[in-house]
């Protein structure tokens, strides 16, 4: 069974200071195209292909489409919520890893059994820079 890999949209985008907030969606966009990288190659250095990518927006990016290799879901509310939702639901019984630097959240999908990881493991070389 393929990897999960969930990447917590709003925290990886707002974890480098280079605009993002003037165009939220935009921004999502570009991290969801620097993601497609990881799909055939995996995220180096903690999940090997072959994996899903589920990209988890909200708020202003909740219009931002899938594209092949990266599922976006929109959380109707919490995006956090609905990363453990995702956790609990498609990662049980399979190696499940959420990227994110949100404390509260890494401890909870860690609870049901999530790796974690910050952003930085996303923003390498294979996904190019978002």
């Amino acid at each position: 069974m393929d990897s999960l890999v969930i990447v917590d949209a709003a925290n990886v985008v707002g974890s480098v200071p280079d605009g993002w907030w003037r165009d939220r969606r935009g921004a999502a966009e570009r991290l969801r195209d620097a993601l497609a990288g990881y799909a055939s190659g995996g995220v180096p250095g903690f999940v090997e292909p072959p994996l899903e990518i589920v990209l988890v927006v909200e708020g202003a990016a909740r219009a931002v489409a899938s594209v092949d290799g990266v599922r976006v879901v929109s959380a109707p509310g919490s995006g956090d919520d609905r990363m453990v939702e995702l956790v609990g639901d498609e990662g049980a019984g399979r190696d499940c890893l959420v990227v994110t630097a949100d404390r509260e959240l890494r401890a909870r999908v860690e609870a049901l059994g999530a790796r974690v990881a910050g952003p930085r493991a996303v923003r390498g070389a294979r996904g190019g820079s978002v």
